[in-house]
């Protein structure tokens, strides 16, 4: 943390909330952004390193444990890592199996690997605040966010993966001309092809705003949820700088919130999971 914003809660605050932004300063060179006004500066191609860090670290951790589970698996009992990797995929299958009706090798997988990376992205909420922050600045590291689910533009991002793949399937199964009838002739429907041509407009709209409302509401509600957790144990975390009493209601605190946001993060990435399967259905059904 910044050494005049270190005495202050705003700084403190502040200095949690802001990503380690990488792009191009105003006089043209490139690097790190040094505050959130030279972050803003950078404009709309900065990258925020640590979002970008621990979602990959944490998707290669995925991936890395689910095939060595796979490696290890065989056809005797299951136990340890394998049952608990075979219980996941059983819950994800079920999950499949009772919302999406058609034929598609992609939407297991694919909700598997959502479930379990938005999961491990939400999980790192769990850790205290202070811990990687404060080992970033050892290593000379200035800014640290941990949770990616906290910054927008990776819940936007997977959010907007979800919403190419609907489009993408609306298209290829019911072709050009039922993608557009579904965005032009509902829900205002007339045999009279005058009102067939004025009702054109108000459904168009009508029914563009809800294509487009899909992964805005996919990605800011995660977003939102973990966001207000990540703040309630920042708020929570300034109580140890305030005497015994503080301390040890601080520690309570936190404990007590880690329990209940237990269930949000599990909550968030089952949503998260059960509406892409959900959009992906909707792409594949005739209306």
């Amino acid at each position: 943390m910044a050494s005049s914003e270190a005495l202050t809660t705003t700084g403190y605050i502040k200095h949690h909330l802001q990503n380690l932004t990488f792009g191009q300063h105003p006089d043209g060179t490139w690097g790190i952004a040094h505050g959130a006004a030279e972050a803003k500066a950078m404009g709309f191609w900065a990258i925020h390193l640590d979002t970008m860090f621990w979602s990959v670290l944490l998707g290669a951790l995925f991936i890395w444990v689910f095939r060595r589970a796979a490696v290890k698996a065989s056809a005797g009992v299951p136990s340890g890592l394998l049952n608990f990797v075979e219980w996941v995929v059983e819950f994800v299958d079920d999950n499949v199996r009772g919302s999406f009706s058609h034929k598609n090798d992609l939407v297991a997988p694919l909700a598997l690997t959502l479930f379990v990376w938005v999961l491990l992205m939400n999980t790192m909420d769990l850790v205290p605040v202070d811990w990687l922050p404060e080992l970033a600045k050892l290593m000379g590291i200035e800014y640290m966010k941990v949770v990616p689910t906290t910054d927008p533009n990776a819940t936007f991002g997977m959010a907007l993966g979800v919403f190419v793949l609907t489009v993408f399937y609306s298209i290829k199964v019911k072709g050009i001309g039922g993608f557009t009838a579904e965005l032009t002739m509902q829900p205002f429907a007339a045999k009279n092809p005058i009102l067939k041509i004025l009702f054109l407009p108000a459904n168009f709209f009508l029914e563009f705003v809800s294509l487009v409302s899909k992964p805005v509401s996919l990605s800011l509600r995660l977003f939102g949820n973990l966001f207000a957790g990540e703040m309630i144990f920042i708020l929570i975390a300034l109580l140890f700088s305030g005497g015994a009493v503080l301390f040890i209601a601080g520690g309570v605190l936190q404990w007590a919130w880690a329990v209940f946001h237990i269930l949000i993060v599990l909550l968030q990435a089952f949503i998260f999971m059960t509406l892409t399967i959900v959009y992906l259905e909707m792409a594949h059904s005739h209306h």
